[in-house]
């Protein structure tokens, strides 16, 4: 939707780019995820996700008024990339471990983008509107991470598991939310 937005609006206007960028790091990470442990479902899934990411990113730059922020913030990303992916190649020598850890940075990291949404809580609490909520982000977030939860039970791979069980529970919360506080008249869903 944020890229219709784009497009129809030639604009960036309300916006945010951030989650497009974390979006693009989780999904390369877990394709590096995938690619060590050749799992070719994590591959082709993030592979898609990766590119779509790169496309809203450049959407986004081509229609933002100042690229110079989204350009630095972009360069900053591949600078994170490129160091994470040295230390995992050059410096971790074993698969076994190299795997470990890339797992347990994946795990991490996606359970940090699960948990960003409850950052307005208090905020949507207190003023008792979900206007700052997407409800259909809120339905593919559960979809997807209970895909996953059920993936990774299938695998008995903790590292795909686990980080995915807090997108089910903040999606069950998210949708309280919306049921507790329904949006109002000016927001379509």
């Amino acid at each position: 939707s944020d890229l219709r937005q784009m497009l129809a609006t030639q604009s960036v206007e309300n916006i945010q780019f951030l989650p497009f960028l974390t979006t693009d790091v989780n999904n390369l990470s877990w394709l590096g995820y995938g690619c060590l442990k050749q799992d070719w479902t994590l591959i082709i899934v993030n592979t898609t996700g990766a590119a779509l990411q790169t496309l809203y990113i450049l959407a986004y730059l081509y229609y933002s008024p100042a690229k110079c922020p989204v350009l630095l913030r972009s360069l900053l990303l591949l600078a994170v990339l490129a160091t994470g992916y040295g230390y995992f190649t050059l410096l971790i020598a074993d698969t076994g471990t190299r795997l470990a850890r890339l797992g347990l940075f994946c795990s991490v990291f996606t359970i940090s983008m699960y948990l960003s949404p409850l950052a307005d809580l208090a905020k949507i609490i207190q003023s008792r509107s979900t206007r700052c909520l997407s409800f259909p982000l809120t339905v593919t977030t559960f979809l997807a991470s209970t895909s996953w939860t059920l993936y990774g039970l299938q695998l008995h791979d903790p590292y795909i598991t686990i980080p995915n069980v807090p997108g089910i529970v903040t999606s069950v919360l998210r949708f309280w939310l919306f049921w507790r506080y329904p949006p109002g008249q000016d927001k379509p869903y």
